[in-house]
């Protein structure tokens, strides 16, 4: 199966939406996502994007996504921030995350940030099987905070 790996479009927002969705489904969190496309749309390609995509494809179209964004570590400088990595269950273990994560390293490096930073569900034994491929450190004692407003 050959996959490619591109740099996301705005007319790709449908389908990353339905990604999310189905990541949200897999993570057994469905009801978090309140994001739209229109937000993205705005928070994405708007004139102060805050984030960017890489879409894999094949011939069926995108199966699988990274969802980045600059990051500021005070401790390490900027390093990018690995959002999301999906890649749609029916296409799991053909390669099309590796090759997602790779375009994410080769883009941090180019821009000269410290790293990439991301978070794994210490459940998602596959997830944490792909990262473990790298080298990554993955470090136990730090809890998740949120505050939504």
């Amino acid at each position: 199966m050959n996959i490619s790996i591109r740099e996301g479009r705005e007319e790709d927002l449908p389908e990353i939406f339905e990604l999310i969705k189905e990541l949200a489904l897999f993570e057994k969190a469905p009801e978090q996502v309140t994001n739209t496309i229109d937000r993205m749309r705005k928070e994405g390609f708007g004139d102060n994007p805050v984030y960017s995509f890489f879409v894999a494809e094949n011939q069926s179209g995108i199966i699988g996504a990274a969802i980045h964004y600059i990051r500021y570590s005070t401790w390490k400088g900027a390093r990018l921030f690995l959002e999301d990595l999906i890649v749609k269950e029916s296409f799991r273990g053909l390669g099309a995350g590796s090759l997602l994560f790779e375009k994410c390293i080769e883009l941090g490096k180019k821009q000269g940030y410290s790293g990439m930073t991301w978070q794994v569900l210490d459940w998602n034994q596959p997830a944490i099987d792909l990262y473990n491929k790298y080298n990554s450190q993955l470090e136990a004692g730090w809890l998740n905070a949120n505050l939504d407003y």
